[in-house]
């Protein structure tokens, strides 16, 4: 068993959490938090029905369509996905879980480094590759515009204010 997250994690997953829910109020969209189980399916080539590939518990989903959701979590790939990294899974975050989630087709993928008090956010593009917004991580203090809602942005000040 992993260790439990340390209490920056979970500071900044509550504010991202608090944050994203108060934006999305009004809207079909949802926001989860671990533990949450997300099904990534892949097609299977002998039957007109996908399989399940891959099952992952992402610090934060945001689910656009909702009819992907049931009792045991999302069916399919969230719109967005963050995860805070932590000594235990920094390495599967940044490598093993950047290449389900771009397979999958997650729109957007942010990359929280709690210690830094960066975010890297990456988007899909055109190819159904992840690219970086830019060369360097977002900082607190500044504000990301969230790519997948239009006119959406988180103010890192927020988020990382838990001193």
């Amino acid at each position: 068993m992993s260790p439990s997250p340390s209490l920056q994690h979970q500071e900044i997953s509550k504010n991202l959490v608090v944050t994203i829910d108060l934006i999305l109020k009004g809207k079909t969209c949802k926001v989860y938090h671990a533990p949450f189980d997300v099904r990534l399916p892949l097609p299977n080539n002998n039957s007109n029905e996908d399989i399940i590939h891959t099952v992952v518990q992402p610090d934060i989903s945001v689910i656009y369509d909702t009819s992907e959701l049931d009792q045991q979590g999302c069916n399919g790939a969230p719109d967005w996905i963050i995860e805070i990294l932590s000594p235990a899974t920094s390495k599967k975050d940044l490598t093993e879980k950047f290449d389900i989630y771009e397979k999958a087709g997650v729109k957007e993928y942010w990359v929280v480094h709690p210690t830094d008090g960066t975010v890297i956010p990456y988007r899909l593009n055109a190819q159904g590759i992840y690219e970086s917004m830019r060369k360097t991580p977002f900082a607190k203090g500044e504000i990301i515009a969230v790519g997948i809602f239009e006119d959406l942005t988180i103010d890192l000040e927020e988020i990382f204010d838990f001193e």
